[in-house]
């Protein structure tokens, strides 16, 4: 990890706190701020030298000289503790050399970013949205004699996603490998043998209640 380029120094004089972003999304991942206790006492000398005039200059020159001097290196060690907190969050693709964050951009299944190895199903489900919204524009120009026949004929949709646990899909699963959870939950209206789709409560073709 050591030559990852996104790592953001958030450091000060009481303390050392660093920040890595994701090669792709760009989420961060901060560290825990890690107390300098020489810079916090140079900062105490400093307020009591402004409160007494100066009184105590030298003491705070001091403090200061000695403090700077040793903030490198404990910088440095706090840098090295860093690398290893950040490290568990990120994976170095192998094609492409980018560091991602392992959360949202990495494709486990495959050993690669999502860059280079996109989730299908989530691919299919943007591209199937995508050709969706020509179907409507196609379908609102139509003759209303020829409507309902392209509406039976619309295609199922697909889902990038699990409903149940959110972990993004494959291909077009009809459960999801990671929880067990059922895809596609649409049930028939006992109405109008419409189907009602997941999570409605009412039918959207007749408004009969979904029991």
């Amino acid at each position: 990890m050591e030559s990852i380029d996104t790592i953001n120094d958030l450091s000060t004089g009481d303390g050392f706190q660093f920040e890595a972003q994701c090669g792709r999304c760009g989420a961060g991942f901060r560290t825990e701020f890690k107390g300098y206790m020489a810079g916090r006492v140079s900062g105490v000398l400093d307020a009591a030298n402004s409160l007494f005039g100066g009184l105590f200059g030298n003491a705070a020159d001091l403090s200061e000289r000695i403090g700077s001097a040793a903030w490198k290196k404990a910088r440095d060690s706090a840098y090295k503790e860093a690398l290893q907190e950040l490290k568990p969050n990120f994976v170095q693709c192998p094609r492409c050399s980018t560091w991602v964050c392992r959360a949202h951009c990495w494709n486990t299944k495959k050993g690669l970013c999502k860059e280079c190895a996109p989730d299908l199903g989530v691919e299919m489900a943007a591209a199937q949205s995508s050709r969706s919204v020509e179907e409507v524009w196609a379908h609102a120009a139509m003759a209303e004699e020829d409507k309902h026949l392209a509406t039976e004929h619309w295609r199922e949709s697909l889902r990038a996603t699990c409903p149940g646990c959110g972990e993004p899909l494959s291909g077009n699963v009809k459960f999801c490998p990671a929880c067990g959870a059922k895809v596609y939950g649409d049930e028939k209206c006992p109405s109008c043998k419409k189907k009602i789709p997941q999570g409605s409560k009412f039918c959207p073709e007749c408004g009969h209640k979904r029991e």
